[in-house]
């Protein structure tokens, strides 16, 4: 009879050892194979903190879209002018544009002022 071992065998082996058997075993198997049980379960547990933390800071910046432009075109194409700091060829380029992103990426503070002032021109702007 050929003495085979199964994995059953070696799991009913394993679940009968004691903790500290446990743990002289994962080491030695570190040790033999040059590997480390615990990076991956650090991998693991890093990563859903990462994306917390990424979505936290997306709720932080916001971005102001030209919807549309309105009746007052030139004023429009100057309050964006004054909010990106555009030439005029690429403020009228934007705004011809409608919807377009005027300011990406900021406070909501800042964003709903200048959702403000581009209502007060005449425009229609949203934050997302």
């Amino acid at each position: 009879m050929t003495d085979h071992i199964t994995k059953q065998d070696v799991i009913e082996f394993i679940a009968n050892m004691t903790v500290l058997e446990l743990s002289e075993l994962v080491k030695e198997l570190e040790d033999k194979f040059g590997v480390s049980a615990a990076a991956p379960m650090a991998m693991a547990a890093a990563a859903p903190v990462a994306q917390a933390q990424e979505e936290a800071a997306e709720k932080t910046e916001f971005d102001v879209i030209l919807s549309a432009v309105g009746d007052k075109k030139i004023q429009v194409i100057k309050v964006v002018r004054a909010i990106t700091g555009l030439g005029l060829k690429e403020a009228k380029a934007l705004v011809d544009g409608a919807p377009s992103p005027v300011k990406e990426g900021v406070p909501k503070e800042e964003a709903e002022n200048i959702k403000k002032e581009l209502e007060e021109n005449g425009a229609t702007a949203e934050i997302k």
